[in-house]
């Protein structure tokens, strides 16, 4: 059975900084894209950053330059940290694996691809 547990969500101040952990079992970690959606109040859920096979990073846009993700293999993990952390990066972070075709993906296929998900973790962002 597939699971993936998230981690270190919480709240911090503005320019802050936090690490989201999502463990990842019954699947084959090196053959699955992993990474994160978020869902921010007033928004629609949007993907912001995924690890691909080989621990290539996709940062879709409006979180480049501030969130960067860790592929560790050895404990099928994957970490995003997040600095310079800002009010609007509130919401409900969800972990997500999708598997893996080859190839780039654009942001929609990916999404579309996906067939695993976290319960969310929370994520405040205060001024």
């Amino acid at each position: 059975q597939v699971h993936l547990v998230e981690s270190g969500g919480g709240s911090v101040q503005t320019g802050g900084s936090l690490r989201l952990s999502c463990a990842v079992s019954g699947v084959d970690f090196e053959s699955t894209i992993v990474g994160w959606f978020r869902h921010r109040p007033g928004n629609e859920r949007e993907g912001i950053a995924f690890s691909y096979p080989g621990d290539i990073p996709q940062y879709p846009g409006s979180v480049r330059g501030r969130f960067f993700l860790d592929r560790d293999t050895s404990m099928n993990t994957i970490h995003l940290r997040m600095y310079r952390l800002k009010p609007e990066d509130t919401g409900i972070y969800y972990c997500a694996g999708a598997p893996y075709p080859g190839g780039p993906l654009s942001i929609q296929d990916l999404s579309a691809r996906i067939t695993m998900w976290g319960n969310g973790t929370l994520v405040v962002v205060s001024n």
